[in-house]
């Protein structure tokens, strides 16, 4: 029996060949959620994060102990049903991600900016000069 080309010599050879390796010969797609080009310039940090497919209403970002979090959720429901209510096509997605910046602790959230358009959502973190503690001198009275 003649086989196409693209199965090789035998068709269950390669099927056999995959199953007998390694788990690690199976490799999972790595997913593309919330890849960030971070760009820095005199006055601050600019974080560009794609979130195609997500709202604004679900984005949230939250500033605690020097981080900032960026989370999205994603919840639709899709249907589609024919004259008599049978459905032709049904389709649900719910899916959560998040993604942490340590920016430091002297930075205040209402110096950070954010803004939604087009999938991307762009995020602006001004520069902050660190203060160096000042050092305070304690003297010890000497009697004499």
């Amino acid at each position: 029996m003649m086989m196409p080309s693209i199965f090789g010599e035998n068709l269950f050879d390669d099927f056999f060949d995959t199953v007998s390796k390694p788990i690690k010969a199976i490799r999972q797609p790595i997913p593309q959620v919330m890849r960030t080009d971070v760009k820095e310039n005199d006055k601050g940090f600019t974080l560009d994060i794609d979130l195609p497919g997500y709202k604004k209403e679900d984005i949230s970002a939250e500033l605690k102990d020097g981080y900032l979090t960026v989370s999205a959720k994603a919840n639709e429901e899709h249907e589609e049903k024919d004259d008599e209510g049978t459905y032709i096509r049904r389709e649900r997605t719910f899916g959560s991600c998040s993604r942490s910046f340590y920016i430091g602790e002297n930075i205040e959230e209402n110096e950070v900016k954010a803004k939604f358009e087009d999938g991307i959502l762009n995020v602006f973190v001004p520069k902050k000069e660190i203060e160096p503690p000042v050092e305070e001198r304690k003297y010890i009275s000497i009697e004499g």
